[in-house]
């Protein structure tokens, strides 16, 4: 606002846009000026009608002849020119960051047409929409550690759930051949520029698809969709362009060791062998990491995240991740140590993770004995027995190919965001003292 003698300025906006608004006293009265210039301060409402001109800076102008005052701010917002700078304050106070920040406003618009075209881009396929339940009887669909809460009325601990997966697939048992959900999952692990505990996924399950057809499906739906929103499929990641458009790599997860180490998991393929040759290699692992728990499979996977992700930037298909590090996918034909699985990994960061699902009751009940083994030995991402989505699969499965895809990470990655918690719009913090 510019407040002046007879004539006064200000700036309205909203989600769509702003305007400047000229309130002069020969216009709408003295009495009602000076009540404006006394009462009126910046992130006040106002509403206001009059004729719109241009102003000889040729600014489009509403040249007041009425207004009325619509609300009130009992706090002053921050410097209009540089708004928020407090990042931890950003998140606490995300409304005054929406405010005062277009860039932050403009992400979340973004966000919200990402999601848009992803549902049109599924539903145009076919895909039917589904929920299901947040609270579980049992933490199953992923390797994390979950949350537990009491359920009062029934006097049960239950779970929030770390991901749809079970009960998108039950859906598959009885019938639907393309679902979907995009919701709310819950990880009690660590936290990082990369990763939330509360966070939103996007599920997929196609009946009498594979792996291989879902990471067509994926690498084509992201180009499309990025193409749609950003007029090109160039992007920007750690300040280097990436070029979506070429088509993306494939690599197995020994190859992608091999190539960052002198290390083949085919050959050091025990935990004992390959702890050994990790101490050779001089690698270790955050203190907070228990090497000890750990199985095979996520000794493998802490390798990879250690020495080979952190150098991906343009997009590849990382494949054949051990059987131990996916106790829900399907085993290749031709070697049973390893699975029909892949994760696409875009700047350094894994966006979507997928397979062909197990649907061999028989087998899969092996499997979660042994994830059930290890979760009792101390691996607390490690799954435990889920006898209801047994007793479902008994009932047969066609043969099933799913992914899931973090939203806010996608965001993160397109908007070349720095934190994770940028492309949330309320953040779970500690309470402010």
């Amino acid at each position: 606002m510019r407040k002046m003698g007879k004539l006064s300025f200000l700036t309205i906006k909203d989600i769509t846009g702003k305007i400047q608004i000229s309130i002069k006293q020969d216009m709408v009265g003295e009495v009602k000026y000076q009540q404006f210039k006394e009462m009126f301060d910046l992130g006040d409402f106002i509403g206001v009608t009059g004729e719109i001109f241009t102003t000889h800076t040729n600014e489009l102008t509403v040249r007041a002849d009425s207004y009325i005052f619509l609300g009130k701010a009992l706090k002053p917002l921050p410097e209009k020119f540089h708004g928020l700078i407090d990042i931890e304050l950003r998140y606490r106070q995300r409304y005054i960051d929406l405010i005062t920040n277009d860039e932050t406003k403009n992400r979340f618009i973004l966000r919200s047409k990402i999601i848009k075209e992803i549902r049109n881009y599924l539903d145009n396929l076919d895909y039917i929409e589904i929920e299901t339940p947040i609270l579980n009887n049992k933490p199953s669909g992923a390797l994390a550690k979950p949350f537990i809460a009491h359920h009062d009325a029934q006097n049960i601990d239950v779970y929030l759930r770390i991901a749809p997966e079970t009960y998108l697939k039950r859906a598959i048992i009885g019938g639907f051949t393309k679902v979907y959900e995009i919701g709310r999952c819950f990880r009690n692990e660590g936290i990082d520029s990369t990763h939330l505990q509360d966070f939103t996924m996007l599920e997929a399950y196609h009946a009498y698809y594979n792996y291989q057809d879902n990471m067509k499906l994926i690498e084509d739906m992201l180009k499309i969709l990025i193409k749609k929103l950003f007029k090109s499929t160039v992007i920007n990641i750690n300040n280097q362009e990436i070029d979506l458009d070429k088509p993306w790599e494939v690599i197995s997860f020994r190859d992608l060791i091999k190539k960052y180490i002198d290390l083949d998991i085919n050959i050091y393929n025990t935990k004992e062998k390959l702890l050994d040759k990790l101490q050779q290699l001089d690698i270790s692992f955050n203190k907070d990491i228990e090497v000890e728990k750990l199985g095979y499979g996520q000794l493998i996977d802490q390798l990879y995240k250690k020495v080979c992700r952190p150098n991906i930037l343009s997009p590849i298909f990382l494949t054949e991740h051990p059987i131990s590090l996916s106790p829900l996918a399907r085993a290749n034909d031709n070697n049973k140590e390893i699975t029909d699985r892949f994760q696409l990994v875009i700047g350094s960061a894994e966006l979507v993770n997928g397979y062909s699902e197990l649907v061999d009751a028989i087998e899969q009940r092996k499997r979660l004995e042994e994830q059930a083994n290890l979760n009792q030995n101390g691996d607390e991402e490690a799954m435990i027995m889920d006898e209801d989505y047994l007793e479902a699969m008994s009932y047969g499965m066609p043969p099933i190919s799913g992914w899931g895809m973090g939203i806010d990470r996608l965001v993160q990655i397109l908007t070349n965001a720095e934190n994770i918690k940028d492309c949330v719009l309320f953040p779970l913090m500690k309470q402010d003292k």
